[in-house]
């Protein structure tokens, strides 16, 4: 993962609204930028220099084999694409399919297995050296057309197709999806793809809707950790200003709180990656953003933004009464603990088109879902959790309503990465007492924002 600290944030980290820090902006301001002259990311429109620091800081590393290896021994992966491609043969048979970011080249590979006529993998990368290999020493070398390059640039002509006319892919199949669901940005060359290739009544993206989900979450030993070396990292510098200072006659306490604001961005307002178990998840999770496939747009892509209704959470955090005891294997809930920060991941569905358009679209008869969630195990994209500051208490026969509003946002200097603003507020209420009861205790806004690295 990338450490860039590619945020702004004002003083503490935590802002009441009127000072709050633009969160797509970069602390580098303009020194560090990967993306185009519009904003985009530069593959789509960006001039050579775009594309170069976009190879550097994001392609390059699906070059390398041992990148391809992660992400294909994460079995709940490739169980759920196996599945969706190998289960629903009678929808790939004699059927024209691109994969959109081959890597490898198994999709492909998987896709001629099921029966397609021709599949063109695209991939940006040198790894479509390898996948030319794969395809051929896996005998389907005559349907698997390898493309090298970005699918941007690649024209429906160059497939059999007439620009301006319905598509001439009838499936589209690609791993495309980032931390939390959003980040990278591939969603953005995707949607271009379905939009200049798809067949629009009858083609099918696998997968085909995705959902982001966000939760409350216990998991204080990591969020302590990072506070301590956060701690440390201070302690450190104060250590290393002293003794330049003695040694070399310089005074670099001038850069104290320059170093002090890079350090809390690093250690305290990054999300983390982390592999939670069910337990810790203190409430029911939300869905905070929906995307059909077949009909999502650019915009949509961009994130969450403020005002959205699907950003909106209001959740409840139930202390256990004296008497309860935890059951079953779902959400704690009734577990006397403590609020740590919040988690985020992601589903991803293949399974029949819902929107109108799609009504004469063949029927994926036997749907198949990847979870990243808790529940289903190790992944490779995990959970984001959000570490608090400071933990919420959660107290024994006393509800922890904590409502607010989040927004996941593109950066400005770097289109492949996210930051997350959440606004809420927390107030406890007697377990009896119904959601909008009489309050025990009605706590302050706060206001953070963070980012995906």
């Amino acid at each position: 993962m990338s450490d860039e600290r590619s945020m702004e944030v004002e003083g503490e980290g935590v802002a009441p609204p009127a000072a709050a820090a633009d969160p797509t902006s970069a602390s580098s301001k303009g020194a560090y930028r990967n993306a185009s002259a519009s904003g985009e990311i530069p593959s789509y429109d960006g001039d050579d220099r775009a594309r170069a620091t976009d190879f550097a800081n994001y392609f390059c590393s699906y070059a390398q084999l041992y990148h391809q290896k992660q992400m294909l021994t994460d079995h709940k992966r490739m169980e759920a694409y196996y599945a969706a491609i190998m289960g629903n043969s009678e929808v790939f048979r004699d059927k024209v399919v691109m994969d959109v970011g081959t890597g490898s080249g198994i999709l492909a590979v998987w896709a001629a297995h099921a029966g397609a006529r021709r599949v063109y993998a695209v991939e940006y990368t040198d790894m479509a050296n390898h996948a030319r290999k794969l395809v051929e020493e896996n005998g389907v070398g005559h349907v698997v057309t390898v493309i090298q390059g970005a699918v941007e640039d690649i024209s429906p002509e160059a497939l059999g197709g007439i620009e301006g006319e319905d598509g001439p892919v009838d499936i589209i199949i690609s791993e495309w999806m980032g931390y939390f669901l959003l980040r990278e940005s591939m969603l953005d060359s995707l949607i271009r793809a379905r939009d200049k290739f798809l067949k629009k009544h009858t083609g099918l993206m696998f997968p085909s809707h995705t959902t982001m989900y966000f939760a409350p979450v216990e998991d204080e030993n990591e969020r302590k950790t990072s506070v301590s070396e956060y701690t440390n990292s201070m302690t450190d510098w104060n250590d290393f200003v002293e003794s330049t200072k003695t040694m070399y006659g310089v005074d670099m306490g001038p850069l104290h709180n320059a170093f002090q604001r890079e350090q809390k961005e690093y250690y305290l307002l990054s999300s983390r990656w982390s592999e939670l178990r069910p337990e810790q998840v203190l409430a029911q999770p939300v869905a905070v953003k929906y995307l059909d496939m077949c009909t999502c747009t650019l915009e949509e892509a961009r994130g969450l933004l403020k005002g959205n209704p699907g950003g909106a959470f209001d959740f409840d955090v139930v202390g256990e009464d004296e008497t309860a005891a935890t059951e079953g294997g779902g959400p704690v809930g009734g577990r006397h603990a403590v609020v740590s920060g919040f988690a985020g991941w992601f589903t991803a569905d293949f399974k029949s088109r819902t929107d109108a358009d799609g009504a004469g679209a063949p029927t994926v008869a036997h749907p198949s879902v990847l979870s990243t969630g808790p529940e289903n195990g190790y992944t490779h994209w995990g959970q984001q959790v959000f570490h608090l500051l400071s933990n919420v208490p959660v107290i024994r026969g006393q509800t922890t309503r904590i409502n607010g509003e989040l927004e996941v946002i593109r950066n400005k200097d770097n289109a492949r990465l996210y930051n997350c603003r959440m606004r809420f507020r927390t107030s406890r209420r007697r377990n009896e007492e119904k959601k909008d009861g009489a309050v025990l205790m009605q706590g302050p806004e706060v206001e953070a924002v963070y980012q995906i690295p």
